[in-house]
This record gives C-alpha cells, sequence and structure tokens, in this order.
C-alpha cells in the first residue's frame, strides 16, 4: 500500500476504536503513527509538486479568506477593499492569490482572496498545497461558506487540522526539552487526560528516548504530538455566512440549520453585514490603537496599531530604537491609567485609543 492508503487505514482503525483508559495507549500510538505518515506525505509532496504561491505580506496584519469554490470570496473581497479578484458564476474563477487592503478604524489590513479548496486539500487536490502554504502565513482566516452549505465549515476545519493549521487554540503550555542521556523524566503540575506510559510511548514512536517534559495543563494526545511535532501554525478564524439575501433567517436557524454562534452573516453581493465584519475582524485580530502626542504639540490622528498587551517599550521599539535607551517616563491619557496624563514607566500595559507621550532625557 502507498502512504495515502496506510493513513487511510489508520484513520479507519482509530475511529473503530472506543477511547478509554484501556484503548489510550494503543489510540496514542495509531496517532504519532498517523501524524508522521501524514508529514512524511506532506514533505513528499513539497519536493515533487509545483511551486507555491508567494505573497508578501504588508500593513498591519494578513488576512486570509479561505472556502469552497463559488462561495463569494471574491466578492466579498472587492467589497471590503479596493482590490478586483475575478468573479463569475463557475467554480475556481480565482487561480491565484488577489491581494487588497481593508482600512478600517486606522489599521491597515492585508486581505487575500486565494483559491477554492476542496475536499482532500491537505492531500494535494485542487492545488491545495499551494494554497495551504499560504494560508500558514496568515494572521487571521476567514471561513467563508453559503448559507446553504454550512456542512463546509467543518470540511474547512478537518483540512485546516490535516495540514496542521490548529485555529481557534492556542499552543499547549508543554516544553519539551530533548538531552543526550538521562531518559524520560515527566513533570505535571496539573492532572492531565494522558497517563505518563501513553506519553512515553508516544515520545519513543518518535525515537524520543531522553527528554526533560513540563506540562503545566490538561492536554489531549492530538495536542501532545503537535508539541512534539513542533511545526502546527496556530490561527484564530471567524466562520463567515455569505449570501444571506437568498434567505430569511430567524435568530438561531437558517431553515432548518443552526447557525454558528460565532458566525458574521453577510451578503457580499448587496453590502449588507459587512461593517459588523470589519469591527469582528479588527477585534478578532486584537488590535489596540495608541495616539501619538509629543511634548507641547497635538495629538496625532493618526493611530500606531499595536496588539493587545503591548507596552511602552512597545512603543519606543516601533518608533525608534533611541528612544528606550533615552527614555525617562511616558504619560498617558486613556483607559489603561487611574487619572489623565500619569506618568508610567516602560512596562507599562497600554489600552486601545490611549494617548501616550514619551519623555527623553536630553543626554544619552
Amino acid at each position: 500500500m502507498g502512504i495515502e492508503d496506510d493513513i487511510k487505514a489508520i484513520e479507519d482503525e482509530i475511529r473503530r476504536t472506543p477511547y478509554n483508559k484501556a484503548t489510550q495507549l494503543h489510540i496514542g500510538r495509531l496517532k504519532a503513527k498517523l501524524a508522521r505518515l501524514k508529514d512524511k506525505a506532506q514533505s513528499t509532496r513539497k519536493q515533487g509538486g509545483r511551486g507555491g504561491y508567494s505573497v508578501k505580506k504588508s500593513g498591519d496584519a494578513t488576512v486570509i479568506l479561505v472556502g469552497f469554490p463559488s462561495v463569494g470570496k471574491s466578492t466579498l473581497l472587492n467589497k471590503l477593499t479596493s482590490a478586483h479578484s475575478q468573479v463569475a458564476d463557475y467554480e475556481f474563477t480565482t487561480m491565484s492569490v488577489i491581494p487588497g487592503t481593508l482600512v478600517h478604524r486606522g489599521a491597515r489590513i492585508q486581505l487575500l482572496d486565494v483559491p477554492g479548496l476542496i475536499e482532500g486539500a491537505a492531500t494535494g487536490k485542487g492545488r491545495g498545497k499551494e494554497v495551504l502554504s499560504v494560508i500558514r502565513s496568515a494572521d487571521l482566516l476567514l471561513l467563508v461558506t453559503d448559507i446553504f452549505h454550512m456542512e463546509h465549515l467543518n470540511v474547512l476545519k478537518k483540512e485546516l487540522f490535516d495540514a496542521g493549521v490548529r485555529i481557534n487554540e492556542r499552543p499547549p503550555n508543554v516544553t519539551i526539552r530533548r538531552k543526550a542521556t538521562g531518559g524520560i523524566i515527566i513533570n505535571r503540575t496539573t492532572e492531565c487526560e494522558i497517563d505518563e506510559t501513553a506519553m512515553r510511548s508516544i515520545l519513543n514512536d518518535f525515537k524520543i528516548h531522553n527528554a526533560d517534559v513540563l506540562i503545566r495543563e490538561n492536554i489531549t494526545i492530538d495536542q501532545f504530538i503537535d508539541i512534539i511535532l513542533g511545526n502546527r501554525k496556530y490561527v484564530p478564524a471567524l466562520p463567515v455566512l455569505n449570501k444571506l439575501d437568498l434567505v430569511s433567517c430567524g435568530d438561531k436557524t437558517i431553515g432548518d440549520l443552526p447557525i454558528p454562534k460565532d458566525a458574521i452573516l453577510v451578503s457580499a453581493e448587496h453590502g449588507s453585514g459587512l461593517d459588523g465584519l470589519k469591527d469582528a475582524i479588527f477585534e478578532k485580530l486584537g488590535f489596540v490603537r495608541i495616539y501619538m502626542k509629543p511634548r507641547g504639540e497635538a495629538v496625532d490622528q493618526e493611530p500606531m496599531i499595536l496588539m493587545k498587551g503591548a507596552s511602552v517599550s512597545d512603543v519606543c521599539n516601533r518608533v525608534h530604537r533611541d528612544f528606550k535607551r533615552k527614555f525617562r517616563y511616558a504619560q498617558v491619557w486613556g483607559r489603561s491609567v487611574k487619572h489623565e496624563g500619569q506618568r508610567v514607566g516602560l512596562e507599562h500595559i497600554l489600552m486601545d485609543e490611549d494617548i501616550l507621550t514619551i519623555v527623553m532625557n536630553k543626554k544619552s
């Protein structure tokens, strides 16, 4: 059998095997073997396949529209930006990556329309390899489907998962430090779904026989394998249901189908729901807007775009390297301080729409 046949056989066996403590070791070894085979298959396709798409990132973040062919991604891109992606009623209209720029709340966001994914994209079908290579560079994914095919969302999620893309997840709080000798030592700060026997077996399957493992949260077998492989991409995502104009919907359903609770409903053709989508993109990216105010001057009306959790130190690094070296103190007006114009240091965490003045020493 070829690699694809081996992968299918293992997936079938995993589906047939009920998961419990008695079968955990067996399932863990099956999943470890499956992950190795999928990585091997992807490496083979990369070596023998066509070249991927090349896209230069720009703006404050990159958002990629992902979906089956003919769900309205091109129309959505054209309405959100000044791009002109070809629109037609037949499948696979977009055969390359079409970029556009969305300007919203002072942020410049690069939007990319990529060729439609199909089932089996993770195994290379429909130029899936090239498309997925671009997707891995995203700061946010829009999973676009039309309201008549909401089941496509689960197919998209599976293809992304099989390609090593983990949506709306963060890397598990697990550290695996390999060493030359000493065997495998596992330390846990909390109860864990996987027992140590299964962990040791999975590590051995990956030819890891000496390592210090520190687990700080409850994890699954899949998450443990992801950490071992170390090549997973963690990306936030928003489901977008297009062609809303073609049906009437209640509060929670379209026809008899439940609407995903985090879905954004739009009609790209008529432009409805797009303002809400722009806001959702901005919020999901985790942006904060910081307005600079030089001493004795008016507030700059063009905000600096940073990520939530950014500090005064991050602003200094963005403006000029000398700002941090010559830093004396900063003044902040906004929600991150108790009173307006409060003096703060480099480690102060800023909030959205804060106004910031940086005061530097005259002598370095």
